[in-house]
């Protein structure tokens, strides 16, 4: 997940007298204790610790995800795209595991009481969940530097989950949604790009809002071969499938993209910024380009899609799948075999067939790194 850096403040609000338990119970607590699933929540908020009962058959799905004020989200983040976006970018890990959503934790750190940002908070995040169908069942609340820790659970069926370790050589490589938008509203909101109002906007709303991608992820059991979330750009994530997948496959995997089939990952925005532009000339053009769109495309990261492998066969099967999650998606290239040398090697083809090695600029976000 690319960083974010750290912009204004956010506006001070008087804090009124607010206790942990209080905070707990006035801002994330049901009006009612939920009633036992039978392949669900047990036992939510309340006790030492939830209950969770997946379905007789079915794998727990867990993942984690930590978002920290000034590197993932600007300090003056609208709060309740901020809960939205802390539990979408782990309800995406489920989605590419092809698991249903059960239940999370949360985990939150704040400067301070703040009733008026917990209020927006909460009503993003609670959002989400209850569109999901993901309760929240448990968590922490303490004071510091303002830092949103959320823990999931998801359930899958034994032997369907989605990994990183199925692509096989000769799968196809598909990709859900569109790629690059976010990356182009980190940047304008960096000052590194001008971009007309309402193109920003649109960027921004995917930046701040990503929508997970859990319908296509169940749509996908017994489909796909493989499947990654994108978090931290193709050029990064697309790797970690080769890699794992080679190891699994016991040879080398590399992998061939389709340059104009990223471009066209990247048409929604591109398509409603040049119309802009051309009523407001000075400004997006650097973005417009094929050469900036397919940048975007490798290495913007924050896109919250789905990269997944399936065999050539399986095509219908694939856009029945997106059909049936009303998701459209994209073949971007191939699974091949690499040289023992070069493992988890990736080369770009141009429209000619001409084939070149990845750009080094086109890399994939990494905390420690960046």
């Amino acid at each position: 997940m690319p960083a974010a850096t750290s912009a204004a403040a956010p506006a001070a609000h008087a804090p009124r007298p607010c206790g942990e338990f209080d905070l707990i119970r006035r801002y994330f607590l049901p009006p009612a204790p939920p009633a036992p699933s039978g392949g669900g929540v047990e036992l939510g908020i309340g006790d030492d610790a939830a209950l969770l009962a997946p379905q007789p058959g079915m794998l727990l799905a867990v993942s984690s995800d930590m978002l920290v004020a000034g590197r993932h989200f600007f300090e003056d983040a609208d709060p309740a795209a901020l809960g939205h976006k802390a539990l979408a970018v782990n309800l995406s890990d489920l989605a590419a595991m092809g698991a249903q959503p059960l239940a999370f934790t949360l985990a939150l750190a704040l400067p301070q009481a703040d009733h008026a940002w917990l209020a927006a908070f909460s009503q993003g995040l609670l959002a989400l969940a209850g569109g999901h169908g993901c309760p929240l069942v448990g968590g922490d609340t303490t004071r510091g530097p303002l830092n949103v820790c959320i823990t999931i659970f998801g359930q899958t069926p034994r032997g369907q989950a989605l990994t990183r370790a199925g692509a096989r050589a000769g799968d196809d490589i598909w990709i859900s949604g569109s790629l690059g938008a976010a990356r182009l509203a980190l940047h304008a909101l960096q000052g590194r790009i001008t971009l007309p109002p309402a193109t920003l906007a649109a960027a921004r709303q995917r930046l701040e809002r990503p929508a997970p991608r859990v319908a296509l992820g169940l749509a996908l059991r017994g489909v796909a071969r493989s499947a990654i979330d994108l978090s931290d750009g193709l050029a990064g994530d697309l790797p970690h499938v080769l890699q794992a997948s080679s190891q699994a496959a016991g040879q080398p995997l590399g992998a061939e993209l389709d340059e104009q089939a990223l471009i066209g990952l990247t048409a929604p925005w591109a398509q409603e910024a040049q119309e802009e532009q051309e009523a407001q000339p000075a400004c997006g053009k650097s973005a417009l380009d094929a050469a900036a769109r397919l940048q975007a495309a490798l290495a913007g990261g924050d896109d919250y899609e789905l990269l997944f492998t399936a065999a050539p066969g399986a095509r219908q099967a694939v856009l029945a799948a997106a059909a049936a999650a009303q998701t459209p998606v994209a073949r971007a290239g191939r699974v091949t075999r690499a040289e023992a040398a070069a493992p988890a090697s990736i080369f770009l083809r141009a429209a000619s067939g001409a084939l070149r090695p990845l750009p080094a600029e086109a890399r994939g976000f990494d905390h420690f790194a960046a």
